[in-house]
């Protein structure tokens, strides 16, 4: 039996008729940007989530780029302040911090693999000018009390909920609970695109403004530069597809969780650590995540039977090369997490049959 880790084939093919119909709509209506689809996935994600205002972008690290870069002119930050982030997330996260012109400063992870107020309450300085919670493999972080530390030193906060669509903690989605947050529409997230695409959700009007003047070439009316933006636009065509595909995203997430929960209530081998103790009631679960000591046998072993595995992510940000001058730091969780990580297959089209077979594969590994 072969087992990819995520068929993406199978998942498009899950939405036809209606995704080649929309897509061909957008194609013979020759409108391909800014347009009736940019608008209503706009309206709708935004009523989805929560927020007042949504704006579509053409990534998720511009998605994060543009609030930094509009926050830093309505606030006048200066250059070099500060962007707490954790130090176990995609590379993105940071990358947009220093994009902006700002300077990450990075934080371990608690047993959830999310930043705490705990783990985020060290690092906090009073250069400190906005804090960005990863609501990593689709799981929440613990909002309400990030918020009021974050709140009772006039700290902003930026979600990055690229990998939580649909994901909720105390009544709330993610992408309501901070003062803005980032999308990533990237093909393989639980609400992806055909290609890369992106959003920013926030309550904020003026900040929306911005946010769209500074994706649109720092402009709000055309040849009127404002000031120095770049050009990061969701097309008719990505919106489409997404405008397809929302509708379906709760109960896609859903099914997720059963995935989940099958791996919970099947998986015995006690070399391998499930998730969240078990719990499967916040994550959307973008990623089941193990641990296993022997991760790399392990990988090798279900290789070798057919089931496809990634590793998300096997080296932290704070030790990447592209940041060197980070490297001497040492977080703990993140970079156990790091060694021994490893994720499952997990699609809401896994079988019964394909479930048994990977978990009777990871409780006969030793």
């Amino acid at each position: 039996m072969h087992i990819p880790y995520y068929d993406l084939q199978q998942i498009s093919a899950s939405f036809e008729p209606q995704l080649s119909q929309r897509i061909q709509a957008v194609v013979a209506g020759g409108r391909y940007l800014h347009g009736e689809e940019l608008a209503a996935f706009e309206r709708d994600f935004a009523r989805y989530v929560g927020a007042r205002h949504c704006i579509g972008v053409a990534n998720g690290l511009d998605a994060l780029t543009l609030v930094l870069m509009a926050w830093k002119r309505l606030k006048g930050w200066g250059d070099g302040d500060e962007v707490c982030v954790p130090a176990l997330t995609f590379v993105a996260t940071a990358e947009a911090v220093n994009r902006a012109g700002l300077r990450p400063v990075f934080c371990d992870v608690g047993k959830d693999f999310v930043m705490t107020e705990q783990t985020l309450l060290p690092h906090l300085t009073p250069q400190t000018r906005a804090v960005i919670p990863v609501h990593l493999y689709g799981h929440p972080c613990p909002m309400d009390s990030i918020n009021a530390l974050a709140s009772s030193r006039g700290i902003m906060v930026l979600e990055d909920a690229a990998q939580a669509h649909g994901a909720s903690t105390g009544g709330h989605k993610t992408g309501s609970m901070g003062h803005a947050a980032a999308f990533s529409m990237y093909p393989g997230k639980n609400l992806g695109a055909l290609g890369d695409g992106g959003c920013v959700t926030t309550d904020n009007e003026e900040l929306a403004q911005t946010v769209r003047m500074f994706a649109n070439y720092g402009a709000q009316q055309k040849y009127v530069h404002r000031v120095q933006g770049i050009n990061s636009r969701l097309s008719e065509i990505q919106a489409a597809a997404l405008n397809v595909k929302l509708p379906r995203l709760d109960a896609d997430n859903a099914r997720r969780r059963n995935v989940a929960r099958f791996y919970n209530t099947h998986i015995t081998n006690p070399l391998v650590r499930l998730p969240y103790e078990g719990r499967v009631a916040q994550s959307v679960f973008h990623i089941y995540p193990v641990l296993c000591r022997r991760r790399d046998k392990l990988q090798q072993y279900l290789q070798e039977r057919g089931i496809e595995t990634l590793i998300h992510y096997p080296i932290p940000v704070h030790k990447q090369e592209a940041y060197a001058a980070y490297n001497a730091q040492s977080f703990p969780m993140a970079e156990l997490v790091a060694r021994e990580v490893l994720s499952l297959p997990i699609t809401q089209f896994l079988t019964e049959e394909e479930l048994h077979y990977i978990v009777s594969a990871v409780n006969a590994f030793r």
